[in-house]
């Protein structure tokens, strides 16, 4: 079984660089697990395996937020991890976050050591403001996106190129029962991110609509896209009618 050649580890590890950095500035949501899983797939060949890896680590991420700068595994590089090595040998979406999850959780490590390096343009922009250097300022701010995009490129990089051995070895020495483990928890952990993401929301005020979306799911069977559309459109419905209210 074959790994992957250093173009394979270049073009991913500079996904992840650019993914993590518009993070920071445009918002363009590249660093969704979804997106990344996509990304990875099509790069590896295996687009199915992407989505299934980044739609699992997708429903784990929600309700994971940085409150307050705090550090949450890195689900993005999680999922270019996950997809790449579960696609070697078509090792399925089990062998992927079996890879991802540690990955995730490993990943928080190195966006401290990413986030601590940032803080040296931080103070070389206060240098440069006492001064009245506005050029100066300017290169610390677009300077400072290095050790944030480096904190995922080089570990991408360095996995992908050198690590697909190991990895492989890794894989053929899990037991089963540990395979099956993760399995379970990877049933399990997108449950425990959609209770995180309902303990924000104001349950108590709209049960019933949460009610009407489990009994068209589980008892008529209407798929997501129609509950999503009827959701949309009760919103809107719902919205019109407390505007009436206020303004009546």
């Amino acid at each position: 079984m074959e790994g992957y050649s250093i173009w394979v580890a270049v073009i991913l590890a500079v996904w992840a660089y650019i993914a993590i950095v518009t993070m920071l500035g445009p918002g363009l949501w590249w660093h969704e697990p979804l997106i990344s899983g996509l990304v990875t797939g099509l790069v590896v060949g295996d687009v199915g395996l992407g989505l299934q890896v980044g739609a699992s680590l997708t429903l784990m991420s929600l309700g994971m937020h940085t409150y307050g700068g705090a550090t949450i595994p890195d689900f993005m590089t999680g999922a270019i991890l996950g997809t790449a090595f579960g696609a070697l040998g078509g090792a399925g979406p089990e062998a992927g976050l079996a890879i991802a999850i540690p990955a995730a959780l490993l990943m928080t490590q190195l966006d401290i050591l990413g986030r601590a390096v940032t803080t040296v343009f931080i103070h070389g922009a206060d240098a440069y403001l006492e001064r009245g250097d506005l050029r100066g300022i300017t290169r610390m701010h677009l300077w400072g996106h290095l050790p944030w995009g480096l904190s995922r490129a080089i570990p991408v990089f360095l996995a992908i190129w050198l690590g697909s051995g190991p990895v492989q070895a890794f894989m053929k020495w899990l037991p089963q029962w540990f395979m099956n483990g993760m399995k379970v928890t990877g049933a399990v952990l997108p449950a425990l991110g959609f209770a995180l993401l309902l303990a924000q929301l104001p349950v108590r005020r709209y049960w019933p609509f949460m009610v009407l979306g489990f009994v068209l799911f589980a008892y008529l069977k209407v798929p997501i896209t129609g509950i999503a559309l009827l959701a949309v459109a009760l919103a809107a419905l719902y919205g019109s009618l407390k505007g009436g209210e206020q303004h009546g």
